[in-house]
């Protein structure tokens, strides 16, 4: 279908240019590749003076705020590796590599 373009001419939709579009950005902590929803998170709080953001998907981000206090994401805060040495988010991350992009759970409550 043809479309009017805003400087006054005439353009083809092109389903090619939907297919050259930017692949999903990578999880911070898995490091699959983000699904449909992706979710930009703070890995050093809000409340803790933190700006920077990263993508991530809804799952991973629920199992760091089960598994780690707003302190202790401050101190760890932009290196993954210090979050993935937990052995819980270790076995959680090992557990979703082979799931969908756009899978999701509930995930247990905190414990504290």
């Amino acid at each position: 279908m043809a479309r009017k373009h805003s400087k006054g001419g005439w353009r083809e939709d092109d389903e090619a240019e939907a297919a050259e579009a930017a692949p999903p950005p990578p999880c911070w902590l898995c490091g699959r590749p983000c699904g449909t929803t992706v979710v930009w998170h703070h890995p050093v709080p809000k409340s803790r003076g933190g700006r920077d953001t990263v993508p991530m998907h809804a799952i991973c981000q629920n199992t760091l705020i089960t598994n780690f206090t707003n302190s202790e994401l401050q101190r760890a805060g932009m290196d993954v590796d210090v979050l993935l040495a937990n052995p819980a988010v270790r076995k959680f991350v090992d557990w979703v590599a082979n799931k969908d992009p756009d899978f999701n759970a509930s995930i247990a409550k905190k414990g504290r």
